[in-house]
């Protein structure tokens, strides 16, 4: 599964360019992750889950990767419950990604 699943149509305009950060990220992996986890979860987004997200867009890539995986603490201002959803959700998104022809 590559490319986005959420279009863009009847989306606000801050939810759309959110949606496109999601997908253009620096890194493959990250393009997947957030993308992914954009498509399942930004039309529900309260403001300030938003909020959080987009924080989360600006920060370089290969250290919320680190924190995603494990491999660094997640800073206290990061580690909130929509980032607990967004860390449960790459396996699942990276395993449908491989088994796509």
């Amino acid at each position: 599964m590559s490319g986005n699943n959420l279009t863009s149509a009847g989306l606000d305009p801050r939810r759309r360019r959110v949606l496109f950060r999601a997908w253009r990220r620096g890194m493959r992996e990250m393009d997947l992750v957030l993308g992914q986890f954009a498509d399942m979860n930004l039309a529900a987004m309260s403001d300030e889950e938003l909020d959080e997200f987009e924080r989360l867009l600006d920060a370089p890539d290969p250290l919320v990767l680190s924190w995603i995986t494990g491999e660094a603490p997640t800073p206290a201002d990061f580690d909130t419950p929509l980032f607990a959803r967004l860390r449960s959700a790459p396996a699942s998104a990276l395993t449908r990604d491989a088994a796509a022809p």
